[in-house]
């Protein structure tokens, strides 16, 4: 389909380190990371859509998947409007959607995904001790409790797992989550950058 944004996902179970390596990438040139944690967390807690989310994640539940990329487009819609996003030099680098098989078919008409880097972890405790200090840090108390960090776990495994069956497994990219932020980086960095030089020399010969 044309017109599609070119696209990368950073997939992985919650406390893998999608949000910080997104956020790595977002500030070198020609990559834009759009996590969908901080749009969910932009949300006016007032209107509609805010009472919507903040019901389902303060259980550790997925929001609704039509509610989600509606919300989704119209954000990214309004990131190119202001001139932060600019589909036609920048790789877009997807961090938390989509999280359903059902989003993979919603999302599909907008985006073409050329990889997937899948940060992997063996050690389920690890990551619950993660999450634990992510959110004591950044003060979400409810975020922090044993009982809804293992049920976004167990969410993850269950519903979101699966969407790396639904791609091409020639374009995922096993990556290990447990190392310094600098080694991470690097293998990441190593899928994406020619990537990235095969979307934007396909883009000048347009």
């Amino acid at each position: 389909m044309a017109g599609r944004y070119q696209t990368v996902l950073l997939f992985g179970a919650p406390g893998a380190g999608k949000g910080t390596q997104g956020a790595i990438l977002g500030k070198i040139p020609g990559y834009f990371h759009m996590s969908t944690g901080d749009m969910f967390r932009s949300l006016d807690r007032e209107s509609d859509l805010g009472k919507t989310f903040y019901d389902y994640s303060t259980r550790g539940e997925l929001v609704p998947d039509e509610v989600t990329i509606e919300l989704w487009h119209t954000y990214v819609n309004a990131q190119t409007t202001l001139g932060l996003f600019k589909p036609h030099s920048d790789l877009l680098i997807l961090d938390g959607i989509p999280r359903t098989v059902a989003q993979t078919s919603l999302i599909e008409k907008y985006i073409d995904v050329h990889g997937i880097i899948h940060l992997s972890a063996s050690n389920t405790e690890d990551m619950v001790a993660r999450l634990r200090n992510r959110a004591l840090q950044e003060k979400r108390v409810d975020d922090a409790k044993e009982d809804v960090i293992r049920n976004r776990l167990a969410i993850y495994h269950r519903e979101t797992r699966p969407v790396l069956d639904h791609y091409d497994q020639s374009i995922v990219h096993e990556i290990n989550a447990i190392g310094s932020l600098g080694a991470v980086l690097r293998n990441i960095l190593e899928v994406v950058v020619p990537i990235q030089e095969t979307c934007l020399s396909k883009t000048a010969s347009v």
